[in-house]
Parts: C-alpha cells; sequence; structure tokens
C-alpha cells in the first residue's frame, strides 16, 4: 500500500489517485489530510500538496483536483523525458509537472465541458483537443507519465513494485449494415436501385440484382471469413449492433428481419456483443431503451456494453442515460477523424461526471484505430495505414497497454472504396496477437 498526504481529500483527489494507483500501476492507495498520521505511517508514502510538510517525497499539487466545476485552466505544454506534459510545477516537486492533475484533465474529459465549436456531426472534434494541437494524440501518454512517477518512487522506495501489466489486444466490430442488399425491404431495395441508374451506377445495380436473385453472397455478408480468422489467431471480439428504428443516419436492417435476428444469435455464441446506440437514441432515453431491450431479446442474455453510432458522444448527457438503463462498459472513447487517444490513455477507466462531481461505475474503453478514420477521414493508403496502426501499436505494447480497433463488416468486404482493406484488417490482428 501506498500513503499519499493531502490537505483537502477532495472527489476529484480519490478519483484520480485510486484510478492512477489501484487500476493502471496496481497497487492499493489509501489518502489521508492528517499530518500525524502521515508522519507516523512507515511504509511507501508521498505528499501531495503545494508546501512540503519536510523532507518527505513531494509532489507540488496544481489546484485543479482541489476545485469544483468549469474552470478554463491556461494549458501550456512542455516537453519532459520525451514527453508532452502540461500543468508544469515549482522546482521542489519530484516531477516537474502535476501528473495527476493532467491525467485528471484528460481522463474527465475536462476540455470537451468548455466551450468549442463542433463538428458537422455535432461531435467534440479532435483538432481541438489539447492533444492534437500539441502532437501527442498518437501517444498514451499517460502510460509513460507512470513510467515516471513510478521510478521517482522507487528512488526513494525500493521496495515499491507496481503490479506486472500485460499488453492486450482487442478486436471490435460495429455492425450498421450486416448487409448492403440483402433484407431492406421491397420499398427501400427498388429506390436504391432507381438511384443507382439514376447515378448511372451500373456496377452497383447488376451486383444488386445478382446478390437479391441468390447469384452472388451479399458483399457486406463477411462473418463467417471474421469468425474463421478469430478462430486461426485466437483473439478476441466484441460486435456492436445498431438496432434502431429506420431514420436520420440510421438506416440499419429492419429489426423485423429473421435473417438478421438469426445472425446476431449465432455470433453472439462465438463473440462477445453489445449495443450500439442509434444517432436517433442520443436525445432520447425512450429510444435507447427500446434499442437496448431489442438485443436482449434476441440474444436472451443482459446487454452490459456498448458504442454509439457516429461516435455521437455528449458529455455527461450521453453516458447519464447508459448508465441509467444497466450499461457498465462503454467503447466511444476516440475520435473519427484522427487515430489516437482521446483520453490519453490506451487503459480502460471509469467515468468520472463532472457536473455531478463524482466517478460512476460506467467504464470506459478507449479505442486506437478505426477503419473509417484511416481511409475515409485520413485518405490514407493501404500500406500508410499499416505503418501508422503499427507505429500506434508499438507505443502501446511499449507500456503494456490495451490496443483496441475499431472495424466494420463492410471493412473486410473488399468492395468498392474497401478494397484491399482486408490486408489492413488482416495485418492488425496479425501485430496484435504475435
Amino acid at each position: 500500500m501506498i500513503l499519499v498526504y493531502t490537505h483537502s481529500v477532495t472527489p476529484r483527489i480519490r478519483y484520480i489517485f485510486k484510478t492512477i494507483f489501484t487500476q493502471f500501476i496496481g497497487v492499493e492507495v489509501s489518502l489521508t489530510s492528517q499530518v500525524e498520521e502521515f508522519i507516523s505511517f512507515t511504509g511507501v508514502k508521498f505528499s501531495y500538496t503545494k508546501i512540503p510538510l519536510g523532507s518527505e517525497l513531494f509532489f507540488s499539487s496544481h489546484s485543479i483536483l482541489f476545485e469544483k466545476g468549469i474552470i478554463d485552466h491556461k494549458i501550456n505544454v512542455i516537453s519532459y523525458q520525451g514527453q508532452k506534459v502540461f500543468f508544469e510545477q515549482a522546482e521542489n516537486s519530484s516531477l516537474s509537472f502535476d501528473v495527476f492533475a493532467a491525467s485528471f484533465y484528460l481522463l474527465s474529459r475536462y476540455e470537451e465541458y468548455l466551450p468549442h465549436i463542433k463538428d458537422r456531426f455535432h461531435r467534440f472534434p479532435a483538432k481541438e483537443s489539447i492533444a492534437f494541437k500539441n502532437g501527442f494524440l498518437k501517444v498514451p501518454v499517460i502510460e509513460y507519465w507512470l513510467k515516471d512517477l513510478v521510478l521517482v518512487i522507487q528512488h526513494k522506495f525500493p521496495e515499491f513494485k507496481p503490479a506486472n501489466r500485460q499488453f492486450k489486444f482487442l478486436n471490435t466490430i460495429d455492425v450498421d449494415n450486416a448487409f448492403c442488399y440483402l433484407e431492406k425491404g421491397v420499398v427501400r431495395s427498388i429506390a436504391a436501385g432507381f438511384k443507382s441508374l439514376f447515378k448511372l451506377d451500373f456496377d452497383d445495380f447488376k451486383q444488386r440484382i445478382r446478390v437479391l436473385t441468390g447469384r452472388e453472397r451479399d458483399p457486406y455478408d463477411t462473418f463467417d471469413y471474421l469468425l474463421n480468422l478469430q478462430k486461426k489467431y485466437g483473439f478476441t471480439s466484441i460486435y456492436f449492433f445498431l438496432l434502431a428504428d429506420y431514420g436520420y443516419n440510421d438506416k440499419n436492417i429492419p429489426v423485423s428481419s429473421k435473417k438478421f435476428q438469426i445472425l446476431i444469435k449465432s455470433l453472439a455464441d462465438y463473440v462477445q456483443v453489445g449495443i450500439h446506440p442509434s444517432w436517433g437514441s442520443n436525445t432520447s432515453y425512450a429510444k435507447l431503451s427500446k434499442e437496448i431491450q431489442r438485443l436482449e431479446a434476441i440474444t436472451n442474455r443482459e446487454i452490459t456494453r456498448s458504442r454509439q453510432h457516429f461516435l455521437k458522444l455528449d458529455l455527461p448527457s450521453t453516458y447519464r442515460r447508459l448508465i441509467d438503463l444497466g450499461i457498465k462498459e462503454d467503447y466511444t472513447m476516440g475520435y473519427a477523424s484522427q487515430v489516437g487517444f482521446r483520453a490519453g490513455t490506451s487503459l480502460p477507466f471509469y467515468f468520472y461526471d463532472l457536473d455531478m462531481e463524482v466517478q460512476t461505475q460506467l467504464m470506459l474503453h478507449p479505442f486506437a484505430v478505426m477503419d473509417g478514420t484511416l481511409n475515409e477521414y485520413m485518405e490514407l493508403p493501404v500500406d500508410d495505414a499499416q505503418y501508422l496502426i503499427k507505429e500506434i501499436m508499438d507505443r502501446v505494447r511499449e507500456v503494456n497497454g490495451t490496443f483496441i480497433s475499431l472495424w466494420h463488416n463492410e471493412t473486410v468486404s473488399d468492395n468498392r472504396h474497401w478494397q484491399n482493406w482486408k490486408q489492413v484488417f488482416e495485418y492488425t490482428v496479425k501485430e496484435g496477437t504475435k
């Protein structure tokens, strides 16, 4: 155990010290504001306050962990030990920056509560983030910071031993559309066919006819391939299913489709499943509840995992609705337009509700790369995409973090603008499981 003295034990202090030491480092931590208790303790200890009590291991504190509400702090990013850091501290501090305050700022998504201009899908843009602006979005900086923190503590207390964390790879699949042409209904199929003709897209029209007449497999029906690859390499997968009513940005397979329901049931025997809350449900508790109930009825099991469709995330309201409806783990924490670590870490952590000033029981799992980011937003060639994936994965592996990738069933179809992207997916799997 490690004992930390601080002049005030606030909810933010409790959250970040438990997150850093208990969850990330794997060591129990106790907090005290009693000087006598701290002085009499003979184990591993340090103070976190403005002025050291004496000659103890001391980390100078920034004010953010002792505040309530949202304040627009001036952030000055500097370089330290090869990494970008902020919340610089006085020279008598054992680290030249406040690792606890900086980690809290990133994990709580503090900057997303500040005024900002949203993107065209009403999301917090990656380019507005402190990480993107200062060139450390592609780095799980918190894990690197904690390596320095551990070394400083061990210099004073050689007996301090963190847990032996291992690199993990997790594959996730969003099923926005299980099929490209099948199960869309007569009206939608006819309308889509006429649209292809109007646009002179004869290849699409011909392929649609071949699929609908049973002469060709639907290009998005890649599930056998995905399961076979999973069996071959032995990795874990989570599939998130969109089960919304048809609407704006929710143009999925009708939930009433028996073929779709059978697909979900069969996949649930081999993979973990979660709900893919629709665009429409982001502002509707009733819609979200209905979609979760639909998946539970199909799979005959409790649904506790989610990832937002379009990565639509409004803090804290989106997470509050998920919590109210029994979701325990969410996998939305990442950007659509840029690869990297939205919260500065690859490790799972609990959502801290800044408005309520409380740690919730919703575990957030950050993802590092998404297929659409690489192909559609960044417009990378296949080789460049693979290089970037390896670059980020190597950093995660170096700190024994968790690398989560986000794909769609159509990504590996080699259909249209996804031509050759199956090899990118396979490359990621091979690198992640070697």
